[in-house]
């Protein structure tokens, strides 16, 4: 399993925040269609349609637990918003999620089916372990389709980090250029996350059930 840690400082200040942390081994044909992602995704476009289901937001407790937790630690969060909020969201407007790759697409659907923020990691990327911490100040990151900016997250902010920097700004609302997932990636880390106490067996399930035949091995583990 890969090395994922939430440092206890972390922990201790939000000790309802619950990681499924999956690692999917010998990732194949990310290029080509995923039936079951394909068919997850457009089960939540029809749903929205027809009006039998719409995704969470702001005021549903999941996505709640998360605006308390930004506010915490210092970001608003109506202004950079929790990754499930805006996923949410731009599906409610759009009426269509974004298809990215089979990968990326995959933890997409259960995200906002679960009103979950969720992310990854392409691990042949990665340098080192990977921690969620409070930000010193000092760290670089450089965000996701921005490959010449770096920024520097605020004292307090909470990150995703490796030995080379910063991996997810404002815990979950942005990820770094250097760790996406492409169609080339063969070894990926998924995370799921809640700050309610959820559990994330049902999800995590879901996940795994998405990625298994596209992968020679996908396991799980959870954090908090």
């Amino acid at each position: 399993m890969s090395d994922l840690h939430l440092h206890p400082a972390v922990a201790a200040a939000f000790p309802a925040a619950r990681i499924a942390v999956l690692t999917a081994r010998g990732v194949r044909g990310t290029t080509g269609p995923w039936p079951a992602t394909e068919a997850a995704l457009a089960r939540l476009e029809a749903e929205l349609a027809d009006g039998s289901w719409r995704p969470a937001d702001e005021h549903d407790p999941r996505i709640a637990a998360w605006h308390a937790a930004y506010r915490a630690f210092g970001t608003n969060p109506r202004r950079v918003r929790p990754s499930a909020d805006a996923l949410g969201r731009r599906l409610a407007k759009q009426g269509a999620l974004p298809r990215i790759n089979p990968a990326v697409d995959s933890y997409n659907a259960v995200s906002v089916r679960h009103a979950l923020p969720a992310g990854a990691f392409d691990l042949a990327a990665v340098d080192g372990r990977i921690e969620i911490r409070f930000a010193d100040g000092t760290e670089e990151f450089t965000p996701l389709g921005e490959p010449d900016t770096v920024e520097h997250p605020k004292p307090g902010e909470v990150v995703y980090t490796d030995a080379a920097g910063v991996l997810t700004r404002h815990w979950n609302h942005r990820d770094a250029h250097r760790t996406r997932v492409t169609e080339r990636a063969t070894d990926v880390l998924f995370v799921l996350e809640a700050m309610d106490g959820a559990e994330l067996a049902e999800p995590a399930e879901e996940l795994i059930a998405l990625l298994a035949p596209h992968s020679e091995q996908a396991a799980v583990r959870y954090l908090g």
